[in-house]
């Protein structure tokens, strides 16, 4: 296949609500935005889908017999299962018969296949995974959140320089801040992992000094680093409160009347808060450091997801986002 324009490897077996609302959302990518896309997986559940929306010239099916389970060990079900859907994905970005891939399947399993089948970019340690989160501000990207549960100091000085990177050409952002995530502001703060990569940050261009928890939604670092561990718990977390908290506002508003005439009052404002802290309109998060565009999303992703996953992936390509983090390291 040519990888021209842009050519998107989607792994159409990846997720809660596959094939269905991958293949919705790589249509409404492929229509709307004119990528190309090669939907890995099954043929038959893939055809069956697609016959259900418009014709699509933009669309190819490669056949992958195997899938691998969202409960499945992620590096052992890669090694045991080559013609996976993840798999294959991962191969068409090594052949150059795709530009990236995507997957909101098993994301230990797209890591393992992303680093097995297409490599490191030479002299990064640790690929990291990067994610965008919306804020009341402005969109912060937080790194790494689940590939490293255990980091070295001079792995974190590398996310910090992917991390700005990929916030200015991918997120838009001019000229990036770098916090490190801590228990307190102060340079003493913390354990000895984080003092020294403290001591290690004060020479990145950007570097504000350590951030709290509060700071991620307040914005107040538009890159923030830490090892996966502390940032996969932040992401849940935040995720998690998103959704209690409008649930609890939309009970609120049915609870009375004027709970229910309030609620109308409100609802303008609402969509408005909802759409700015909608995580689902940056689509996935971006696996740093690997030779290759590689977006996760989260398994629960509907068409919306899928579809801003891949113009995401597709940003990545044209900001030619892995010779910049060549050349920044």
């Amino acid at each position: 296949m040519a990888c021209s324009p842009i050519t998107i490897a989607v792994d159409a077996m990846g997720g809660d609500f596959a094939p269905i609302e991958i293949v919705k959302g790589s249509h409404l990518a492929a229509q709307e935005m004119g990528i190309n896309i090669l939907l890995v997986g099954l043929e038959g559940q893939i055809k069956s889908e697609l016959s259900k929306l418009s014709p699509c010239k933009n669309i190819h099916i490669v056949h992958a017999p195997d899938v691998i389970e969202m409960g499945e060990h992620a590096a052992r079900a890669v090694k045991s299962k080559p013609n996976s859907s993840i798999s294959i994905a991962a191969q068409l970005v090594k052949q150059n018969e795709a530009n990236a891939m995507v997957s909101v399947g098993n994301t230990g399993a797209a890591m393992s296949a992303a680093f097995l089948k297409i490599g490191r970019i030479e002299g990064i340690a640790r690929p990291a995974i990067a994610v965008v989160i919306p804020t009341s501000n402005r969109p912060v990207v937080l790194l790494d959140v689940g590939a490293n549960t255990e980091c070295k100091p001079e792995n974190i000085f590398q996310f910090a320089v992917m991390g700005k990177i990929y916030a200015s050409k991918v997120v838009g952002v001019d000229e990036p801040t770098i916090g490190l995530l801590n228990v307190g502001r102060e340079c003493e703060k913390g354990n000895e992992f984080l003092r020294k990569s403290y001591d290690l940050l004060r020479s990145a261009e950007g570097f504000i000094g350590n951030v709290e928890g509060n700071d991620i939604p307040e914005g107040r670092a538009d890159v923030i680093v830490c090892d996966g561990f502390a940032g996969n718990v932040a992401l849940k977390l935040m995720e998690g409160f998103a959704s209690v908290l409008f649930s609890e506002i939309k009970m609120a508003a049915k609870s009375s009347f004027f709970g229910r005439i309030g609620g109308l009052l409100l609802v303008p404002s609402l969509q408005t808060l909802k759409s700015k802290l909608d995580h689902e309109k940056y689509g996935g998060a971006c696996l740093l450091g690997i030779d290759g565009v590689c977006i996760v999303g989260h398994g629960k992703s509907n068409a919306k997801a899928v579809k801003n996953a891949i113009i995401a992936a597709e940003q990545a390509v044209l900001e030619d986002i892995v010779s910049e983090i060549k050349k920044g390291i």
